[in-house]
């Protein structure tokens, strides 16, 4: 009996030394968001995946090429999240009418 007085008592323990963790991934996926955002505003487009930015894709026969479907030739496709951005918009300018 003498060692149980020896042992600390257990103390009620609180969580609250999780949330610095949870608020610092918060803190980062807001900030990533925003980076994400602002790239998408100053540069909207991107190479077009299908066609790798030329705008053009091989012919299924023969040696030709054609416009690439997914991008209409140009090379370039819109973002997502300028997508988002310009949805956005739209629903801007419809309510400030």
């Amino acid at each position: 009996m003498l060692h149980l007085a020896a042992t600390a008592t257990r103390t009620a323990t609180t969580h609250s030394h999780h949330l610095p963790g949870l608020g610092v991934l918060l803190l980062l996926a807001v900030l990533w968001a925003v980076g994400y955002l602002a790239l998408c505003w100053i540069w909207p487009f991107v190479n077009c995946r299908r066609c790798t930015g030329s705008g053009k894709s091989r012919a299924l026969v023969g040696r030709g090429f054609r416009h690439c479907p997914r991008c209409d030739g140009t090379g370039h496709q819109l973002r997502p999240g300028r997508h988002v951005l310009n949805h956005l918009r739209s629903i801007h300018h419809r309510a400030s009418k």
